[in-house]
């Protein structure tokens, strides 16, 4: 084997999603001497990036006060907002919308075009860029310290071998890596677990957020009108909500997000999704319309209880890596580029050494603002009504209960058939595509190589025909909202098929998986999903 190429920077930075740019971009505002480098496993920048995304602006006019000027692709100011309770035939408005849910002087953004604008402002600053650099490994130096990243091999088969168009990834060395790949980092997870970062925190907990961006009829679009509910199609047990938002262009994104602490194994989150669409207040106006894009990714929910520790030797934590996420609001963005942004005035003023990083980031109002919302989402486990009572609550004490409820594991939350009460769902009969996840999967135009190692790595499939089958009745066919996990009957008897190439990097399996045997791992730089204006 050849000696790996080698590229060196003062700074390296992995994933190009608003913490990462932002980072990049202020760190070379305050210091413009440092080499700084940003890799994105995504074709483009963007291609992976989903959100809903309303987000608060005060971090962009921090960051480029006049942004207003040239503002992002798709930016429409927030003009109304309206949060329901539904039914399956009908539903109620809130006479008061929810404080957290206030989204007067934001702006509804694509966060996949917010991304791609906030990487030509990266460049034009001398930030180097590239998309399509799947960073497969940490490197660590003699002393154990994080010092880069090995990018992964190009052109290997299935089985291991070397097609002609193989070619070796290189090793990006740095002195600081800062990882911010957002919910689920394929090698932010493996740093908590190498330096125990999450050794004094609550496990984290995430949602699947599971979106589509419309066309629709001349008329219907409202723009700036901002819907979210709760309600149906989830039961009072699960944790569900949509958002709804008008665009320009005759364009609505909308999408369901399911809290992946679930506990009925026969949950499928898209069919939730599927079916909220289908609700008397959502179907007229997509009825005539055409979708343009779909995806799903997980969204990073265990707030404040779960934050792990964002620091060791040679790399920091930010964004949804670190898991910032404020999940009243349903805001994450500006938790992200707020995060990014303070990792890198740090640097700059301690000789871009990120040892102390963790008690600047608990000491600031990314935190504080965590703090304050705390207990929203665990309250939620004890069913709707008392969930929602208990945000009623927080709000108005202000987050200050002197309480601080746990969090626990996403997977653990999952019942055996034989103890699950599945509820009755009072599903509708749906018309509005896509009719299945495979052709929800075209519009996320998703691409893999098909002859490369499956990234969806399963310790032990003997478990997936036998215990898992008998106590859970393989929910990773449910769960996943792109149908990778197939129970195949053949001559040989029942397998575990993986479509590999249907992965749309949500990470649901990882996370929600029983028995915590999958792994996912970055497939080839450049593929997976390649979302447009998501």
């Amino acid at each position: 084997m050849s000696e790996r190429d080698v590229m060196e920077y003062d700074v390296l930075t992995v994933g190009a999603g608003p913490a990462g740019l932002a980072f990049a971009l202020r760190l070379k505002q305050k210091n413009p001497a440092l080499s700084v480098c940003v890799i994105e496993k995504a074709s483009s920048v963007g291609a992976h990036a989903l959100s809903g995304a309303v987000i608060e602006t005060a971090p962009l006019d921090a960051l480029i006060p006049d942004w207003r000027n040239n503002p992002p692709p798709i930016c429409v100011p927030a003009e109304n907002d309206e949060f329901w309770f539904l039914s399956k035939t009908g539903g109620f408005k809130a006479p008061i919308n929810p404080p957290q849910m206030n989204n007067h002087g934001n702006s509804i953004v694509s966060l996949g075009a917010l991304c791609a604008w906030l990487a030509g402002h990266c460049e034009a600053a001398g930030v180097e860029i590239y998309p399509g650099f799947a960073a497969s490994e940490i490197l660590h130096d003699e002393a154990g310290a994080v010092c880069g990243v090995r990018i992964g091999d190009m052109g290997v088969a299935k089985d291991g071998s070397h097609k002609p168009t193989y070619t070796q990834g290189i090793d990006i060395k740095a002195k600081t890596t800062v990882l911010g790949e957002g919910a689920r980092g394929h090698l932010s997870k493996q740093l908590i677990a190498r330096y125990k970062l999450d050794a004094d925190c609550d496990p984290q907990s995430y949602s699947i957020g599971i979106k589509e961006l419309w066309q629709v009829r001349e008329g219907v679009c409202e723009p700036g009108k901002i819907v979210h509910s709760m309600g149906w199609p989830a039961d009072s047990a699960t944790y569900g909500g949509s958002f709804l938002y008008h665009l320009d262009g005759n364009r609505i994104a909308l999408g369901y997000v399911s809290g992946l602490d679930y506990t009925d194994p026969n949950y499928q989150p898209y069919e939730a999704f599927q079916q909220w669409k289908n609700h008397p207040s959502v179907k007229p106006l997509l009825e005539g319309g055409s979708i343009l894009s779909a995806g799903a990714r997980a969204i990073v929910t265990g707030g404040y209880q779960s934050l792990p520790k964002v620091e060791m030797p040679g790399a920091m934590l930010i964004g949804c890596a670190a898991g910032l996420v404020n999940v009243p609001k349903i805001k994450g963005v500006h938790q992200a580029l707020r995060s990014g942004m303070l990792a890198a005035e740090y640097l700059a003023e301690h000789d871009n050494d990120p040892a102390g990083w963790d008690v600047a980031l608990r000491a600031s109002a990314v935190v504080a603002e965590l703090k304050k919302v705390r207990n929203f989402k665990p309250a939620f486990k004890k069913g709707r009504l008392f969930g929602l009572i208990n945000a009623g609550w927080e709000t108005l004490t202000g987050g200050l209960s002197p309480w601080t409820l746990k969090v626990k594991a996403d997977w653990s939350s999952l019942k055996k058939l034989k103890d699950a009460e599945s509820p009755t769902r009072d599903y509708v009969e749906r018309t509005l595509a896509p009719r299945d996840r495979l052709a929800g999967v075209y519009f996320a135009a998703t691409e893999h190589d098909e002859d490369q190692p499956v990234h969806l790595q399963v310790a032990d499939t003997d478990i997936c025909i036998t215990k898992c089958a008998e106590e859970y009745g393989n929910p990773c066919t449910r769960f996943c909202p792109a149908g990778v996990y197939e129970i195949a009957l053949d001559d040989a008897g029942k397998r575990l098929q993986i479509n590999a190439a249907n992965c749309v990097h949500c990470k649901t399996c990882d996370i929600k998986d029983p028995y915590q045997i999958i792994n996912w791992v970055t497939p080839e730089g450049g593929a997976g999903p390649n979302y447009q204006n998501l």
